[in-house]
């Protein structure tokens, strides 16, 4: 079993190098795998470097964009909203208005008013944006689309008790089947299940 678990590890860290020892562990649950998240950042296959994508995930990423290429610029932007962090400062400002779009800061002292929205943000840009080449608006959408079902049917989150918002049922019998992989948000993560042999 040992072996056979460390190759599953291994093969969705290969497959998914952003993940870390906590999503490889909600996924191994979803699976019926009884296993501690301990062992499997112990089974782990250590990095040498950061993780990133290949040149051709990168590529196989924007396959289905790449026969559409085109850049709309019909509709410019007119506002940029931030918050009051020190980093938008006067000489930011400055840029901003030089490049004709109107500087709109939320409320001082108001941390409140969209911690929920930065948290799902932030997620989008460090799983999906930061590994992605917007080619434009159409694609954007797509991207962001495929991303937030990929968010709600497969992907583990800790206050969920490493389920999904949409539930996945647990495997119960390990006898079930392979482990096979099926990519979402065009490879870039995946969702694994048991198939019958």
């Amino acid at each position: 079993m040992n072996s056979a678990l460390r190759r599953i590890i291994g093969e969705m860290a290969g497959a998914n190098p952003l993940w870390g020892a906590q999503r490889i562990h909600g996924e191994l649950v979803r699976l019926g795998l009884a296993v501690s998240e301990r062992t499997v950042s112990r089974l782990m296959p250590r990095r040498r470097r950061p993780p990133s994508q290949t040149w051709r995930t990168v590529l196989q990423n924007h396959a289905s964009a790449l026969v559409a290429l085109d850049f709309p610029w019909e509709v410019t932007p007119r506002v940029l909203l931030h918050d009051r962090d020190a980093l938008f400062d006067d000489a930011f400002r400055r840029s901003v208005a030089a490049l004709g779009l109107t500087d709109v800061r939320t409320a001082p002292r108001s941390p409140w008013q969209h911690p929920y929205v930065e948290r799902v943000i932030g997620s989008m840009r460090r799983e999906c944006l930061d590994h992605v080449i917007v080619l434009n608006e159409r694609h954007l959408r797509r991207v962001l689309s495929a991303y937030v079902d990929y968010y709600h049917r497969s992907r583990t989150h800790l206050a969920l008790m490493k389920d999904a918002p949409e539930p996945r049922p647990v495997v119960t019998a390990i006898e079930t089947g392979r482990v096979v992989a099926l990519p979402a948000v065009g490879g870039l993560h995946h969702r694994y299940e048991r198939r019958a042999a």
